[in-house]
């Protein structure tokens, strides 16, 4: 077994759709950001990538790439899966935690959850994710960021 984890953080910026986890919160601020800022994919990706010892998200996926202009974040999380996989390793589970002060996470998180087991292929109960806010402490409780850690477990993959 291998464990990983991820941490990110990204300033709120007006103007911008708000993505976590794979899904589009309405009636929020977005995220600044090279890609659509997906904070929670960002962490769950950058927490897969170190489990399979393969650097962090931004070794893969520059913002100094095109490419990865305004990219959904679902692929980069995909493709952290396959290289997982291509070194004989499967997702055990994720724990993640979205800090944000707005909006309340609440009522998306069964949604969040049902994507993020989605794209990795998995069955949503190896899914876990929470929502605390800042308590009006830092960038996140003045509302000002919002912040994502996962932690994810790798284990051999079946052979066959």
């Amino acid at each position: 077994m291998r464990v990983g984890i991820g941490e990110d953080l990204h300033r709120v910026e007006e103007g911008r759709t708000l993505v976590l986890g794979g899904i589009t919160i309405e009636g929020a601020a977005g995220l600044a950001g090279h890609s659509d800022a997906d904070v929670l994919l960002h962490a769950v990706t950058d927490a897969v990538l170190g489990a399979a010892g393969k650097g962090d998200l931004g070794t893969h996926f520059p913002s100094s790439d095109d490419r990865w202009k305004d990219a959904d974040s679902r692929v980069f999380l995909g493709e952290a899966l396959r290289m997982a996989r291509e070194d004989g390793w499967s997702l055990a589970n994720v724990d993640a935690t979205v800090r944000a002060e707005r909006p309340r996470l609440a009522s998306h998180l069964g949604a969040i959850r049902e994507s993020i087991a989605e794209i990795a292929g998995v069955e949503p109960a190896r899914v876990n994710v929470k929502a605390k806010s800042g308590e009006g402490v830092d960038a996140v409780g003045r509302g000002e960021a919002i912040g994502a850690t996962a932690a994810v477990l790798l284990e051999a993959a079946p052979r066959g």
